[in-house]
């Protein structure tokens, strides 16, 4: 038994990471981007239940780390960087209008 050479294939770890740091990370992240990040995606992308989804959202918006908006559309709620709401939504908007400007080019052509 002495001379077993021990068992070396451990990996190290990185350090752990709290889920509620990589849904507020990735949250920031999107919002660097443009983009808002839709509360239905977090339970999904993060594969937890959505009442724990919730749960973190409530966290990060009473924490003041984020903002929140609904889809005028959807009545979905969207997350953002907090004081980006107005900047992303420009944005969406832009996109939308170029989006639909391609749309009727190709159309006429």
């Amino acid at each position: 038994m002495s001379e077993r050479k021990p068992f070396r294939r451990f990996k190290k770890r990185e350090p752990s990471i709290s889920i509620e740091q990589k849904i507020e990370s990735f949250v920031l992240r999107n919002s660097k981007n443009g983009y808002f990040t839709k509360v239905s995606t977090i339970s999904y992308k993060f594969e937890i239940s959505e009442s724990k989804g919730w749960d973190i959202v409530g966290e990060l918006l009473s924490s003041g780390a984020l903002e929140s908006i609904h889809d005028d559309v959807t009545g979905e709620m969207k997350l953002c960087e907090t004081g980006k709401t107005y900047y992303i939504m420009d944005l969406e908007k832009k996109r939308s209008r170029e989006k639909f400007s391609k749309n009727k080019k190709s159309k006429n052509h």
